[in-house]
């Protein structure tokens, strides 16, 4: 310790150079102050000359050193948040493109589900039609065998009208070709 030097608590040099306990801190930090550790508390080295400071100069200089503290770390934090926020829509970005696959994906087999099974359909439908072709009877013989049980015309269109309006299976009205389509049956619930 040089003559003109005292050592003194980092609260005390705080008192005696008009600073926080945290500016004491700062200019050790930035080698303006000398310091050593002792049981474990930081004792300050305090000139003479120093204690003769203005209050007013000490104030302005800490005060200006506390908003330099504080900008330094809002920088630092602003520039942590932009990266915490770049990686957010990086993730952002890779989800949306990941459900859209999936999506694409399911579409693309929904697609091949349906077109198979209106395959499927297409071939029942065919067979259907192929064997229902000897199952069917004619509109004329049909009017003939109603006629056989004393029906007239009128009624017999009546019986066909209300059947394929009913959803019969053995009455369908075919739009594409605008015919009446019936299939072979005894009929005897219409006698």
């Amino acid at each position: 310790m040089n003559s003109g030097q005292r050592l003194v608590t980092s609260a005390q040099a705080a008192q005696i150079l008009n600073l926080s306990v945290q500016g004491v801190h700062y200019r050790i930090k930035n080698g303006q102050l000398k310091a050593i550790k002792k049981d474990g508390r930081t004792l300050v080295y305090i000139n003479e000359q120093d204690t003769i400071s203005t209050p007013n100069n000490s104030l302005n200089n800490d005060i200006s050193e506390q908003k330099d503290i504080h900008i330094k770390l809002l920088k630092k934090y602003l520039k942590q948040m932009k990266h915490q926020y770049e990686n957010e829509i990086k993730r952002l970005e890779m989800n949306q493109e990941q459900i859209i696959s999936v999506f694409k994906s399911e579409i693309s087999l929904l697609q091949s589900a349906f077109n198979e099974m209106k395959n499927i359909y297409a071939l029942e439908h065919k067979n259907n039609n192929d064997s229902s072709k000897m199952d069917l009877i004619d509109i004329k013989d049909f009017f003939l065998m109603m006629r056989k049980y004393n029906k007239t015309d009128l009624e017999i269109k009546s019986i066909i009208l209300d059947k394929i309006k009913s959803g019969d299976k053995r009455f369908i009205y075919s739009s594409s070709s605008k015919s009446i389509i019936i299939y072979k049956s005894d009929f005897l619930d219409l006698i």
